[in-house]
């Protein structure tokens, strides 16, 4: 292995509690008490259609979505630097990887103008070696266009790369670019995934683990 490469949020990164303010301010908005904390976080990594489906019952078919997640993404735009950071145990797994020698990156479904302000404001853009968001390429994961773009980028073979992430799309997205994939189980799952069944090549229950692979 030559290199790492990470999903952003829920593996990462932890924006669960950012993700779910902005939803509920959103809530609030439409006279809507606040959901708690651990009913939004398995649904994080799916983005504003996932949170729009707990926080109201929206599907993307639904007349009001586009208006709905307009509204929401403006909302976290406003606060998605509030708190971000770092799984326990992933700063050193960082140092780990950087003291070997090796290059790690970020490949996220997050559009970059969440992305790139986020990782900026964590410290985090000087040391990546690559950082592909989900609207780098025509399509985000499951295809594996934005893991290949990071390919390019770091100039690496992906037979040479592992990838980490908490959803059923990054394994997907990691096989069909031909990576070795990890499942992080400390990210953001819900009760009604089965990553057991994903044929992920691991899984790891900290950030840590993942250096074994290497």
């Amino acid at each position: 292995m030559q290199a790492v490469l990470f999903d952003l949020d829920g593996t990462l990164v932890d924006t669960a509690p950012d993700l779910g303010y902005a939803l509920n301010l959103q809530r609030a908005r439409h006279g809507l008490p606040f959901l708690p904390d651990d009913t939004i976080r398995p649904h994080a990594s799916h983005g504003s259609r996932g949170l729009l489906a707990i926080g109201f019952g929206l599907e993307p078919t639904d007349s009001d979505f586009d208006a709905m997640r307009h509204e929401y993404l403006s909302l976290y735009t406003e606060v998605m630097t509030r708190q971000p950071v770092l799984f326990d145990g992933m700063a050193e797994t960082l140092a780990d990887i950087e003291q070997r020698g090796l290059r790690w990156g970020i490949v996220t479904n997050k559009p970059r103008r969440f992305t790139l302000p986020m990782i900026e404001h964590m410290g985090l853009s000087s040391r990546a070696s690559a950082v592909v968001s989900g609207d780098d390429a025509p399509l985000p994961k499951p295809s594996p266009q934005t893991l290949l773009l990071a390919c390019e980028h770091m100039q690496i073979d992906p037979a040479s790369i592992l990838y980490v992430g908490d959803a059923e799309r990054d394994v997907q997205a990691g096989k069909a670019a031909g990576m070795t994939t990890l499942v992080a189980l400390f990210g953001y799952l819900s009760d009604t995934d089965k990553p057991q069944e994903w044929c992920a090549d691991g899984y790891i229950l900290q950030p840590q683990e993942l250096l074994a692979y290497l």
